[in-house]
């Protein structure tokens, strides 16, 4: 099967650190920036990279973006570039559009003009401090939808030498532990009768309201 194929347009911190995540993972990766020194920075380390405006309707048509597998729209500031641009690629085709927004109301405008996933960079990122701070076992939250999330929880002190049968945590919140982690090793068929060790992470999926209640429990 042929490997997916990636256009990032915008070469801010963002969208540069989305394009060497997906060309470290051996991934084809088209740079776009209307910025020529932002696109030498980057040209090293991306499949191709190239200066263009990306309002320009032309411009998209002949860098052929239309036949890449994903489009991610990276545009900082310009509320109004970012818009242009994603009308654009749905004009053109491009099979899934994933583009950055800067505030709920930008998320609205992108959702409603056709992008198939609104990526808030700045609020995620919050929130996933916010949680860390507020619980130093939280490694990671990452938001599925309005309503879901997932996160990497370290094995509290309370929950140490118990096994998940015993904690029971879909039963008491509402969550679901999908997998543990060990190191590099992700145990997605734990065994309920294995006892949780200082080393181990649970991946815990659920509605936010449950995960909070299962945080506060154990912070």
């Amino acid at each position: 099967m042929a490997k997916k194929q990636f256009a990032i347009i915008g070469m801010g911190r963002f969208g540069s650190s989305v394009a060497k995540a997906l060309s470290g993972m051996g991934y084809d990766v088209l740079a776009i920036d209307s910025d020529e020194q932002r696109v030498q920075e980057i040209s090293a380390i991306v499949t191709h990279a190239v200066s263009a405006d990306s309002t320009d309707e032309e411009a998209l048509r002949a860098l052929g973006v239309r036949n890449f597998d994903v489009v991610v729209v990276a545009i900082g500031e310009d509320i109004q570039s970012s818009i242009l641009t994603t009308l654009i690629l749905k004009d053109l085709g491009v099979p899934a559009i994933l583009v950055k927004a800067k505030s709920e109301l930008h998320g609205k405008v992108l959702s409603k003009i056709g992008a198939d996933k609104v990526i808030y960079p700045e609020r995620d990122m919050g929130m996933r401090v916010a949680h860390h701070l507020a619980s130093p076992n939280i490694l990671d939250y990452i938001e599925l939808s309005p309503d879901y999330s997932i996160l990497d929880m370290k094995v509290p002190a309370a929950m140490l030498g118990k096994n998940l049968m015993e904690l029971d945590i879909r039963a008491k919140y509402g969550c679901n532990v999908i997998a543990i982690r060990r190191g590099d090793h992700m145990n997605i068929t734990a065994n309920a009768d294995d006892r949780l060790t200082s080393d181990d992470v649970l991946v815990i999926v659920g509605h936010k309201d449950n995960l909070n209640r299962l945080e506060m429990a154990y912070q």
